[in-house]
């Protein structure tokens, strides 16, 4: 009997070590799971990923359009891999948006080429072929003095577009110059007229696609605003095609 009371008394001692310490350690141990990398991963494999885990992806959208990723693409993740998380928690994936956002094309004129660049950045519009033109006005010097693309026109973000920079040079005496006239968002037509008016000729005449301008509009011109040239200097002129 004195045995069996032993024996009686060890599978009690048992029985609480189990309930106490034992299977709570196994349940806690069991009730956290971590948090896998899926970042850099198409979003529907890491959402299977994360399903095969333990957890559910919910989609949300980056704040601003980045043109360079594509929209398929996990930028981020909410938690992050590698942190213990209670299983069937959600995942917040963040992916860039699918469309690019439209906005007016904003006035650079006037604006120092810093300035210009620090707005088209921020609106993710890509300054390309910035060229100089001769001022003989000292407080234009390093100021925007045309745009390729009119002001208030609606662009979407990774647009390109160029501008015209002065830079200030004494002007010689007794020589003759005709300064070229701005015509950049110009139409064809009126690019010319202006042209011919102030003594100058139209040059070559060349096109570049775009489905967002104007057919016909002035994107480029050569020589640059503003740049003194002889009468008769022939201006060439870039315009938009649709095709």
């Amino acid at each position: 009997m004195k045995k069996a009371g032993w024996i009686a008394l060890l599978l009690f001692g048992l029985i609480v070590v189990m309930d106490k310490l034992v299977m709570p350690l196994y349940i806690s141990q069991g009730s956290m799971k971590v948090v896998p990398d899926v970042t850099n991963m198409d979003y529907d494999a890491a959402a299977q990923k994360l399903k095969f885990a333990g957890f559910d992806a919910i989609k949300s959208y980056h704040v601003r359009y980045l043109s360079d990723v594509d929209s398929n693409i996990v930028i981020s993740q909410t938690p992050e891999a590698g942190l213990e998380v209670k299983p069937g928690r959600n995942v917040y994936l963040v992916v860039n948006r699918r469309d690019k956002p439209t906005f007016p094309m904003p006035d650079f004129l006037g604006r120092t080429e810093f300035d210009a660049r620090q707005m088209a950045a921020r609106l993710d519009l890509t300054l390309q072929n910035v060229q100089t033109s001769t001022v003989t006005k000292p407080e234009e010097n390093g100021r925007v003095l045309s745009q390729s693309i009119p002001r208030e026109t609606i662009v979407k973000s990774g647009t390109l577009a160029s501008i015209v920079i002065g830079r200030y040079e004494e002007s010689v005496e007794g020589i003759k110059k005709i300064a070229v006239p701005a015509v950049l968002g110009m139409s064809l037509a009126q690019a010319e007229q202006v042209i011919v008016r102030e003594g100058l000729t139209v040059g070559k005449i060349t096109t570049e696609y775009s489905a967002l301008l104007v057919p016909n509009t002035v994107i480029s011109q050569k020589p640059a605003v503003n740049s003194p040239v002889s009468p008769g200097q022939p201006v060439s002129l870039t315009i938009v095609t649709t095709e």
